[in-house]
């Protein structure tokens, strides 16, 4: 089926076609939508783009709005629909469970939570082997470090700088980027690090990162050496003999950074991390949030390619495709300090959320997405730093599979910031060519490219030429 609308803006790119057809939107017209959204909906639940999109349907990695204008989605609801919009196995499952049994509280056994949790826990190492379930990142991330807490005895945990770990006053002394903090206190007994960031740190090179594209700066590393790498360990340990006790509860880091933009560190940087943190009798965490269920594309989670086995994983977004759950799965030690007096989540692992994700790692598998993240991925990282070598506006390309960052820069020289206003202009362009992306950085500055992982290739070229052409015109303009 071919797209019906043509866009104000002139592009050579073509999208590909698809042949799934959308319902026709029959709910409140556009204008009462943004009423009733003004009125009822919460102010702090922002929208994207100058008139907000009305989407209206899904299906795999595209998106319908209530004109039946389809858009290629990169953003995937914020890094997670995993396996794509309405994926009909996920979709035929949810629908079964929905008409056999949605709830009784972990008071008693259901089935889906038994053959949930053994098959997701067989995709972890020894001794990750022991599950939490509860319904978004942030309430795995906030009972991530109670358990660390009760388990070492201890109080301090160190995060990085521009890491993002949730938005709940717990979890905000974790997240470490201003625009999420309120005037309220959070975070006593948080201490953040400075962020190993190759590109924009004071250190990096060009052999640094886990990632076919590295930076444009020079280094004179010797092949297994990294100056970046070891200057980043000494302000770690430096952080540790400064901010924090002797000993601590832990640490807390994504092993690609999400909001802040598909962050990457040197690639030995967390192995000896950990090594250091464990000195002092902390835990490990890995905030597998966005990097888990295959999206880095070489291992399924994140934490595998810095060949480092944390204490503690912490899993939501991707792993229900949408749908509201995660988990914290950790060893049998660790799980058994909260065991010591109650702990309970109402819907954590219901029926229905167990038997969503027990269908969304079958996708995965036999959709092979993880390897389509590695191709797609690496593919679409190569496309990007072409544009990156022509554009001095580009200033860095970088991440892993599907987990991609596009960092804006004045120019390549000084790496500072675009300004706001440029950025979202491209970003506007790119909507009305048809592409969704997404934003992040401390700045702003950073597109952020996460979609299902079912993408195509041919999508990748369509999505390159339209930005591109997003970016020709914000040349034009600057000129």
């Amino acid at each position: 089926r071919q797209q019906k609308w043509k866009s104000s803006i002139t592009t050579q790119a073509k999208m590909p076609p698809c042949d799934f057809v959308p319902e026709k939107y029959n709910s409140y017209p556009y204008e009462r939508m943004l009423k009733i959204r003004e009125k009822n909906v919460s102010p702090s639940l922002r929208t994207y783009y100058k008139k907000p999109l009305l989407l209206h349907q899904g299906y795999m990695q595209w998106l319908f709005d209530h004109n039946g204008r389809r858009y290629l989605d990169l953003f995937a609801g914020i890094v997670t629909v995993s396996v794509g919009h309405c994926h009909p196995k996920v979709t035929m499952a949810t629908q079964k469970q929905l008409a056999r049994l949605w709830h009784t509280a972990n008071i008693y056994m259901h089935p889906s939570i038994q053959e949930y949790v053994e098959k997701l826990t067989s995709l972890l190492p020894d001794p990750l082997k022991v599950v939490y379930l509860t319904n978004s990142g942030s309430e795995a991330n906030d009972l991530a470090m109670f358990m660390a807490r009760l388990y070492t005895r201890n109080f301090d945990i160190i995060s990085f700088r521009g890491g993002y770990h949730g938005g709940s006053p717990y979890t905000l002394g974790m997240t470490s980027i201003g625009f999420y903090k309120h005037g309220v206190a959070n975070g006593f007994g948080c201490s953040t690090t400075m962020l190993p960031d190759v590109f924009r740190g004071p250190w990096g090179g060009s052999h640094c990162r886990d990632s076919p594209v590295q930076t444009v700066r020079k280094c004179r590393c010797a092949e297994g050496v990294c100056h970046a790498n070891d200057q980043y360990l000494e302000q770690f340990k430096d952080t540790l003999n400064t901010s924090v006790p002797k000993t601590i509860a832990g640490f807390i880091a994504e092993p690609i950074q999400g909001v802040n933009g598909a962050v990457q560190y040197p690639r030995n940087f967390l192995k000896e991390a950990y090594r250091l943190v464990r000195e002092r009798g902390g835990v490990c965490i890995s905030d597998e949030v966005q990097t888990g269920f295959g999206r880095t594309g070489s291992h399924f989670w994140g934490f595998e390619t810095h060949d480092v086995v944390p204490d503690i994983v912490t899993v939501a977004k991707g792993i229900g495709n949408g749908f509201p759950m995660a988990a914290v799965v950790t060893t049998k030690e660790i799980a058994g300090s909260l065991a010591q007096n109650l702990h309970f989540n109402t819907f954590g692992g219901n029926a229905v959320a167990c038997a969503v994700g027990a269908a969304v790692l079958d996708a995965i598998e036999e959709d092979g997405l993880q390897k389509n993240s590695e191709d797609v991925g690496t593919y679409m990282l190569l496309e990007l730093a072409k544009l990156r070598d022509k554009f001095e506006v580009i200033g860095d390309v970088r991440g892993k599979g599907l987990m991609i960052g596009v960092e804006m820069v004045t120019d390549k020289d000084s790496r500072h910031p675009l300004p706001t206003e440029e950025i979202n202009q491209i970003w506007e362009d790119c909507k009305d060519m048809g592409v969704l992306i997404g934003k992040g950085g401390l700045y702003g500055q950073t597109f952020r490219i996460k979609p299902p992982m079912c993408i195509t290739k041919e999508d990748v070229d369509f999505a390159v030429e339209v930005f591109h052409s997003a970016l020709e015109r914000h040349m034009k303009r600057a000129a």
